[in-house]
């Protein structure tokens, strides 16, 4: 994107709202982590794109597909925004029987049943 002169690849975090919600859910016995989320356009399928991606954003919490684009829309009309993901499975050579997304989608339910006392 910065390359290419549309736009930067980076969305600013507003830091204390972060960080509220990372306590509000640890408060309530969640696992919660802030980071950099990569944006790709398709999945990691492999352990040395796993490890580039790592290399080049260090402490990346997870990879998504859709947060970069409502980020940007929201950054450009002045809006507040903040992703929120569960993970089911890591990053990675694909291991079907690895995933959790069941347990997932109760953790974000989980989250936002939280968060709703803190937004």
């Amino acid at each position: 994107m910065d390359e290419l002169g549309f736009g930067s690849s980076r969305i600013a975090v507003n830091t204390a709202a972060s960080q509220r919600i990372v306590q509000a859910l640890r408060a309530a016995g969640q696992t919660a982590v802030a980071g950099p989320i990569l944006t790709v356009t398709t999945a990691t399928g492999t352990s040395a794109t796993a490890e580039q991606l790592a290399k080049r954003v260090p402490g990346a919490a997870a990879e998504a597909m859709e947060g970069y684009g409502v980020a940007v829309a929201a950054n450009k009309l002045g809006l507040p925004v903040m992703e929120i993901r569960t993970i089911s499975n890591a990053v990675g050579p694909r291991d079907r029987a690895a995933w959790r997304i069941k347990e997932a989608l109760q953790a974000l339910e989980a989250a936002f049943s939280t968060l709703t006392e803190v937004i």
